[in-house]
């Protein structure tokens, strides 16, 4: 089984399309379709459902992305710990972010990191903390700053940043916005501003409010800290947010009311890594200049 039959597999999987696998690798799609079936004839089974229309795995198919994403993952790990021996640290090192997430800023320590290691390749994908932790388990990030919701899997170990209380935020023309703390009860028929299901703040919000046994009405969702707060703003609803989310300047003038018997709600960001034996030397690296120790 070759690694480069492993690449093309996995191509073709993300894209669900031959002919754009062929153009992101480079290749012909007849050698990409050539490579598959060889595959497929090594394996003894069919990996993709193909139709005219539409390329889908099959359950072979799925059984063999995960492992092959780790499998390449790992391959790339060696040729980096190789060079880093040599005392470079070269090849790319692929990060991923909650929008917003405290304990680090992201920017600044990719900026460092490049200046450090300007022969690594920077790439950053954001998106919600459940899908970052989930491809970090897959081997398809090196690492991930996100949002400890409870349900990390095997595949992943996480490394704390910071905690935080969550808030309530809403504008001060509200009745609750004058309140020392604000009782659960009283937020159960609240029009509520939050973020898709897989964000960190969002997850860490419904699981209080299932524990509290209390349901609540998300009424607008975002994928975006800004459009959070100009919402609340707009007295659209109220929003479940972290403590640093009320310090940003959009967030001037509207009211943060702490959560009555809500010391168990807390924010806790991380770093996702997977299995200290599959932490990439560019990934060690970063975590380095962040301060952490990643063994």
């Amino acid at each position: 089984m070759e690694l480069r039959h492993l690449e093309y597999f996995v191509t073709v999987a993300e894209e669900c399309h031959f002919t754009r696998a062929a153009q992101r690798l480079m290749v012909s799609q007849s050698g990409l379709s050539a490579a598959v079936r060889e595959l497929e004839r090594e394996l003894g089974t069919a990996l993709f459902a193909r139709t005219t229309r539409s390329v889908g795995l099959t359950e072979a198919g799925r059984a063999l992305l995960a492992e092959a994403r780790r499998t390449l993952a790992a391959a790339r790990a060696a040729k980096d710990a190789v060079a880093a021996v040599q005392g470079l640290l070269r090849g790319t090192l692929t990060v991923g972010a909650e929008q917003c997430i405290a304990g680090v800023h992201v920017p600044g320590l990719l900026a460092r990191f490049h200046q450090r290691h300007p022969q690594v390749d920077i790439r950053l994908r954001q998106a919600g903390s459940a899908q970052l932790i989930e491809e970090v388990g897959s081997g398809r990030l090196d690492l991930a700053f996100a949002i400890d919701c409870g349900d990390t899997p095997r595949t992943v170990r996480t490394l704390p940043l910071t905690d935080e209380p969550m808030l309530l935020l809403c504008h001060p023309q509200h009745p609750l916005g004058g309140a020392r703390e604000v009782a659960w009860h009283e937020l159960r028929d609240e029009p509520f501003i939050d973020f898709h299901s897989d964000w960190g703040p969002r997850r860490v919000g419904d699981a209080a409010f299932a524990a509290a046994g209390i349901g609540r009405q998300v009424a607008l969702e975002v994928n975006d800290v800004h459009s959070l707060l100009e919402l609340v703003r707009e007295s659209l609803g109220v929003a479940l947010v972290p403590q640093h989310f009320t310090r940003k300047p959009e967030a001037n003038g509207l009211r943060a009311v702490p959560l009555a018997g809500a010391k168990r709600l807390t924010y806790s960001s991380v770093t996702a890594l997977p299995h200290e034996q599959s932490t990439s030397p560019a990934a060690r690296g970063l975590l380095r200049l962040l301060g952490t120790d990643a063994s």
